[in-house]
């Protein structure tokens, strides 16, 4: 498969229309469209191998568990993990956040502490709260400086005996900000702590590969890479994932049951208790190989490009101020003196142009900044030039109306 950017042909949405113009589309730090690929994988899967899979011995079953498990391999292959064993389908992200912060409360207690960062997305913070009030371990939390960036002498400060988890995203969300991930999980891992990374942002744009990073778990959802909704990985070392106890108990994560005790099963199935979304894992591995054959360095460049472009179509608009440091990556993110996110997103939404507003699940950060929200523009391999080009004078018509 030979594919050439920005490929907009192969994404059946991006040819509708909204309030009568084209779809501009830079909502894809919330969700990406799907390619036809991903979407053939999902109508193929229901049209010839529904069956739920696992212990079946008719022919449906098979197939179908075939091509669960070579979703599996397809998906652990992608974030550079040799043993498929160690990768865990989820929900989502913040469904395997929320498991791995669930199963270590049991192995937490009070004086432990557990490390995020000023940027983290609230699916990245509540979890570890939680987490805390079951265990008594204390939240700790790295500041970040005046342009979104991390202050990593701060966070050398906070590293301790007592930092048992450091819980980061990779990059983020609603500023961009993309963190150095494997130096501070090198920093992280000498003080002994567990270290699980928030790729959720990450995957879509950079190249993954979990032995370089060094980190414990890494976690993403599908939906912010091309695949469906209610999908995502979970990846963790194999020694981590056999110490933490079960997350749900259920069929399939049980070796054997009787009333008087369980005996639980092996990784992966020990996470994935009940009918999986199959389909779902199915279309995420399709997706996957849709971007492996573009290539992440591809797709990185040509992101890079519409982001600066998109800056500097924004940046003649009196009173813009902008977010995140000048080398983000995904998102830009900014605000306009005298004018609110809410309103302009409704007036970009009247041309054509979609973009997300407010707090981006992320209010500490907001507030960090002293400001309600944003507006984000988010891109994806998708989008053209022409489109930023239409998107800054979109804006600005916007702006203009406005004030």
């Amino acid at each position: 498969m030979n594919i050439s950017l920005p490929a907009r042909e192969l994404f059946p949405l991006l040819s509708e229309s909204v309030n009568g113009k084209p779809l501009i589309y830079l909502d894809n730090a919330a969700t990406t469209q799907k390619p036809v690929a991903v979407l053939d994988a999902s109508r193929h899967y229901y049209e010839t191998i529904n069956s739920n899979i696992h212990r079946g011995t008719h022919a449906l079953a098979r197939a179908a568990t075939a091509a669960y498990e070579d979703a599996r391999k397809t998906v652990a292959h992608h974030l550079g993990c040799q043993d498929p064993d160690e990768l865990i389908f989820t929900s989502g992200c913040t469904d395997a956040i929320n498991l791995v912060a669930s199963c270590l409360s049991s192995q937490l207690g009070a004086g432990d502490e557990i490390l995020i960062s000023t940027l983290e997305h609230h699916s990245n913070i509540v979890p570890w709260q939680m987490a805390c009030e079951r265990s008594g371990a204390t939240l700790k939390v790295i500041p970040c400086d005046d342009t979104g960036v991390l202050d990593l002498i701060a966070f050398e400060q906070l590293l301790s005996d007592r930092t048992k988890v450091l819980a980061m995203g990779w990059i983020s969300n609603a500023f961009g900000t993309v963190h150095p991930i494997v130096e501070m999980t090198a920093k992280a891992k000498k003080v002994g702590a567990l270290v699980m990374i928030d790729a959720a942002q990450a995957v879509p744009h950079l190249e993954i590969d979990v032995t370089k990073i060094g980190c414990d778990l890494l976690a993403f959802s599908g939906h912010k890479v091309y695949a469906p909704t209610g999908i995502g990985a979970l990846w963790g070392r194999r020694e981590c994932l056999e110490k933490l106890p079960p997350y749900r108990g259920g069929g399939e994560m049980i070796k054997e049951v009787s009333f008087s005790g369980t005996t639980y099963n092996d990784i992966p199935f020990k996470y994935e208790a009940g009918t999986p979304n199959i389909e779902g894992a199915i279309a995420l591995a399709a997706a996957l190989r849709f971007v492996d054959a573009i290539g992440k360095p591809s797709i990185h460049a040509h992101e890079t490009a519409l982001i600066r472009a998109a800056e500097q179509a924004l940046m003649g608009i009196d009173g813009i101020r902008f977010y995140g440091p000048a080398d983000r990556c995904g998102a830009l993110s900014f605000a306009i003196d005298g004018v609110h996110a809410y309103d302009l997103g409704t007036f970009l939404d009247q041309m054509g142009v979609a973009v997300r507003t407010g707090h981006h699940c992320c209010q500490p950060l907001m507030a960090r900044f002293g400001i309600s929200g944003t507006t984000r523009a988010s891109f994806a391999l998708y989008n053209t030039l022409d489109e930023i080009s239409r998107f800054g004078e979109a804006t600005s018509r916007a702006v203009a109306m406005l004030r």
